[in-house]
């Protein structure tokens, strides 16, 4: 069922941006600091969402590598304090 939905999903995004470069046909002109090129509006449009998604995807991931990265710090502190709290218990109780 998950694997219908995602290639539901990719046609759907398929067609939706195939719709979208048909209603806007129109040229413009690109220039960035290293190159000058001619595109049509529809393609730029498609190409720039993709481009943010990308960009959007790739902070998420990073953000939650450091998350993950966190949640060990926080379980080797955890950790030691128990360990710690066992031993310091250990040695208050009085040997018989």
């Amino acid at each position: 069922m998950r694997r219908f939905l995602f290639r539901a999903s990719i046609v759907l995004a398929g067609l939706l941006a195939l719709l979208i470069s048909a209603m806007n046909g129109g040229h413009v002109e690109i220039e960035l600091a290293f190159a000058h090129f001619s595109s049509p509006l529809g393609l730029t449009l498609v190409f720039a969402f993709a481009i943010g998604l990308l960009v959007g995807l790739a902070w998420q991931i990073h953000w939650v590598s450091e998350l993950l990265n966190e949640r060990g710090r926080l379980r080797r502190a955890l950790r030691l304090a128990e360990a710690n709290a066992r031993s310091s218990a250990a040695a208050r109780e009085p040997s018989p």
